[in-house]
């Protein structure tokens, strides 16, 4: 699924149009990720929860070489699925 195709899904079923939609879809993923940009965690009740987490440096290996390389320690955006999400995926899969 596209973000177009949630904007469709979205669109249909509020009554809005699909420019509108569209507006609300963007600014919700700017916000997201500017907030993420300052280190903040945010928490969707039912959905999950967006973070930041730090990754110490580590020695990885290229696999064509061989060779050891450096990864150096990065920031990451995590997302941890809410309990009732798995839930609900895992007994619409079953």
């Amino acid at each position: 699924m596209t973000k177009a195709d949630i904007v469709d899904i979205i669109s249909s079923s509020t009554g809005l149009t699909k420019v509108e939609t569209e507006a609300v879809v963007k600014g919700f993923l700017d916000t997201v990720i500017d907030a993420m940009k300052r280190g903040e965690t945010i928490e969707l009740r039912g959905f999950g929860s967006f973070k930041v987490v730090k990754r110490a440096q580590r020695v990885a290996r290229n696999p064509k070489t061989n060779e050891e390389v450096i990864v150096p320690e990065q920031f990451v955006p995590m997302l941890k699925m809410s309990k009732d999400f798995k839930k609900t995926v895992n007994e619409a899969n079953s």
